[in-house]
């Protein structure tokens, strides 16, 4: 019988589906993984794959806030990796959502 997929293997899952030069939110791939409410386990799942190849840096929090930028070793790395791709901030230092969001697909 094969293993059911947990949470945390969702959220990996829909994080390697994010497009290069854009991002989405913890509570995105919440609500994709099926339960809306849980954005902050979305956070620990990828503070666990932070040694994976996985593009981590384009989760942002629902104003397009660097909340996960301690996890990459340089506060300035996240914002680095995404200013490389193209992403543009605001003058607040949060993403531009309304440009770069990406929804993920239900899984």
């Amino acid at each position: 019988m094969a293993k059911e997929e947990d949470f945390f293997d969702k959220v990996l899952k829909v994080v390697a589906q994010i497009p290069y030069g854009r991002v989405t939110t913890y509570g995105a791939i919440a609500e994709t993984c099926g339960i809306k409410s849980s954005a902050r386990t979305v956070g620990w799942a990828l503070n666990g794959a932070k040694e994976s190849n996985l593009p981590c840096h384009r989760v942002v929090n629902r104003f397009g806030a660097l909340t996960g930028k301690m996890h990459f070793g340089s506060p300035e790395l996240m914002r680095e990796l995404l200013e490389s791709e193209g992403v543009k901030f605001d003058d607040d230092g949060c993403v531009l959502l309304q440009k770069y969001f990406w929804q993920p697909n239900k899984i």
